[in-house]
């Protein structure tokens, strides 16, 4: 399998500078967005007993963004790497929460994945060679292996199950000519593939129930409590920020409304900045010395705040060396 690339001309300081760039913003997604999500994700799944509206909201926003800056930012630091030793190696992630169908987004999340199954599974089944039905079904079967492929749990098969029914109605909905106004379309994707997240982070089936029970719970929009942080130190102001940098196990790791900010700041990102690889290609492009430097001021902070962060983190998740 042609993964990646290496190319014969020497390593040139521009390539070395886009790899350690692309190095800094995954280092930067991981340490400071994904284990920020990771506390409100675990207090969400694993630690409350019930979820009112806010809550479970909040408990699968957190985990469909962890997910996301987690296993982007650590490819981003692979793929950073290798350009250091002038190893060209395939983009995975292509903004993936901007994706208006789910087609779309299966062409823009985990795009090595999505191509081994296609390649190697889709097509060898038959394809869409054999009739509308056997497409389906074919479908639907590579979605449940790439189920199994996370892991041997009814919850991954459940997931992938969801997906490729998803897939089934675009197909469908596709051939019949229908459209819908794209940010409806958007959306219907993001909030499927939100709801799709907590099927394959629930560790039981009663997680995920307790999860999507709250979420449709109307009764109980409130934020009790319990669910606001409590600091009695020198980072109290600081705290909202930066939950996973001061919690310690003394004290209450659970939802507020600096979860919504985080939330609400994270998303207008997701949808209106270039992401790691379109940045890169854009200096690869434009080799002026004026952009290189502002850049390099750029990555210098973005590793030196990541570094600090993770030296005072308490809390680090590695999601994918699970699969």
């Amino acid at each position: 399998m042609d993964y990646f690339e290496l190319s014969l001309v020497t390593c040139g300081v521009h390539k070395c500078f886009c790899g350690l760039f692309i190095f800094s913003i995954g280092l930067f997604k991981k340490v400071v967005i994904a284990d920020t999500f990771a506390l409100w994700a675990t207090a969400g799944f694993d630690t409350a007993t019930t979820l009112n509206l806010f809550e479970a909201w909040a408990t699968s926003l957190s985990y469909t963004f962890q997910l996301y800056f987690d296993f982007s930012g650590y490819t981003d630091m692979a793929i950073g790497l290798a350009l250091l030793f002038n190893i060209k190696l395939p983009i995975n992630f292509n903004s993936p929460y901007k994706a208006t169908n789910i087609q779309d987004f299966w062409r823009r999340w985990h795009i090595t994945l999505s191509r081994f199954l296609r390649n190697y599974v889709y097509i060898p089944l038959g394809g869409n060679r054999k009739g509308e039905f056997r497409t389906y079904n074919n479908l639907l079967a590579t979605f449940i292996i790439g189920g199994i492929w996370h892991g041997a749990s009814w919850s991954f098969v459940f997931w992938g199950f969801l997906h490729g029914i998803a897939l089934v109605i675009h197909r469908v909905w596709s051939k019949l000519g229908f459209k819908i106004w794209t940010w409806l379309a958007w959306i219907i994707t993001f909030n499927f593939v939100n709801i799709a997240w907590v099927f394959f982070r629930a560790k039981e089936w009663d997680d995920a129930v307790k999860v999507l029970s709250g979420m449709i719970d109307i009764e109980s929009m409130v934020f009790t409590k319990p669910f606001i942080y409590i600091y009695n130190n020198t980072f109290k102001q600081l705290s909202f920020m930066m939950p996973n940098l001061f919690a310690t196990e003394d004290k209450t790791i659970m939802f507020g409304f600096d979860t919504f900010i985080w939330i609400a700041v994270i998303l207008f990102i997701v949808l209106k900045f270039k992401n790691s690889y379109e940045i890169t290609s854009y200096l690869d492009f434009n080799k002026s010395k004026i952009l290189t430097k502002k850049y390099s001021v750029y990555f210098s902070l973005l590793f030196m705040f990541s570094v600090l962060c993770m030296s005072l983190s308490t809390y680090t998740e590695f999601i994918y060396f699970n699969f």
